[in-house]
């Protein structure tokens, strides 16, 4: 299949190319675009047949439901039976933005979508591009993100091209994307709303809004339940070689485990903070090792954090070892897509020694 490319033009209503993309959502085919969190692979959310085409570009499992994306806040009636008081509270305070509700499915939302659940996903996206498409596309637009299952998603065109080029219809390039973690998912249609996935909409935003808010337990990386929402059954965000994410007291001993990881004659991958980055500087001058360090704020690290986990890619270390941050603010999500990232790898400190969770070996060069 040919992969149709458009570059959009941010001072332009960019309707030419607008029309001729939703032409190929309304043949039933799958394009790609941009939104504020990540890039989405999006198609008619009503056409089950082109959801198909979805989970078969990336490989996704059909029991993750896919999220419906909408041009406007009114469009959210025909896919419910029941927009509850904090469906609307948060729908009036965060949206438009990267904020996904879960609410009681109408009969024309498609199992296909849905996972078979009687629930659906709901987002009304802030970027432009993302909007005037799916005005033009008349339909909700189903769209995961837009790149191949279990891979970090893509938060500009080329990582798009990487995964799916040939594999879908259209792609529309609307540069990079803002907040670069896909968005929070919040269940509506409990007592009190639970995040179902961290994202740019972080739990102190909401409870300021909603007073009481819960976190779901399922977070923890228990796999033993039926995701309710994307993302939250399957490993993520990963790239090809094994990640180990050091947290709280366990980040002191990076250095240490980076030397004698090297001195194994590994070659490392290493994603951590300035303060990190000063102390590796004549390990990266001397030896085989990759350092990729997030800027001074939380929202730089997540804008950048999917692009940073792509490029080890590029270069294929043996093992690659991430620091951890605090999980206030943005640092809930970002620790979210740290840990599917290791498959729940999480290096700790005990007693003095450092552990693999879930009673795991520890790799030699962590051994002290």
């Amino acid at each position: 299949m040919k992969t149709s490319y458009w570059k959009l033009q941010k001072n332009s209503d960019n309707q030419e190319i607008m029309q001729e993309a939703a032409a190929l959502i309304r043949a039933g085919e799958v394009v790609s675009f941009p939104t504020e969190t990540v890039y989405g692979l999006g198609a008619d959310g009503l056409n089950p047949e082109a959801v198909a085409k979805i989970f078969a570009a990336k490989g996704r499992p059909n029991d993750n439901p896919l999220i419906l994306h909408i041009a406007k806040k009114e469009d959210i009636a025909q896919l419910t039976t029941c927009l509850n008081a904090n469906a609307k509270k948060l729908m009036e305070h965060f949206w438009p933005g990267p904020l996904t509700l879960i609410v009681n499915k109408s009969a024309i939302v498609p199992d296909a979508v849905s996972a078979g659940l009687e629930t659906v996903a709901v987002r009304f996206p802030s970027n432009k591009f993302a909007q005037d498409f799916i005005r033009a596309c008349g339909c909700p637009i189903a769209a995961p993100s837009a790149n191949i299952s279990g891979r970090p998603s893509p938060t500009n065109a080329q990582d798009v091209l990487e995964d799916m080029q040939g594999k879908i219809a259209g792609m529309l390039d609307g540069g990079n994307c803002g907040i670069g973690l896909e968005s929070t998912v919040v269940d509506t249609t409990s007592a009190v709303p639970t995040i179902l996935r961290p994202g740019g909409i972080t739990y102190e935003m909401l409870t300021e809004v909603m007073g009481a808010v819960e976190i779901d337990p399922a977070l923890q990386g228990d796999k033993n339940f039926k995701p309710k929402a994307p993302g939250m059954k399957y490993r993520h965000y990963a790239p090809k070689a094994p990640v180990y994410l050091f947290e709280g007291e366990a980040c002191k001993c990076l250095p240490q485990v980076i030397a004698k990881a090297l001195a194994e004659g590994k070659t490392v991958g290493v994603l951590c903070g300035h303060e990190l980055e000063s102390e590796l500087a004549e390990l990266v001058e001397k030896q085989q090792l990759q350092l990729s360090c997030w800027g001074d704020s939380r929202e730089q690290l997540a804008a950048d954090l999917f692009y940073l986990l792509r490029d080890f890619d590029r270069t294929c270390p043996d093992v690659i070892l991430a620091e951890g941050v605090e999980e206030d603010g943005l640092g809930l999500a970002i620790m979210n897509r740290l840990r599917k990232a290791a498959g729940y790898q999480i290096i700790t400190l005990e007693n003095g020694s450092l552990h693999l969770k879930n009673n795991v070996n520890l790799p030699t060069f962590m051994l002290q």
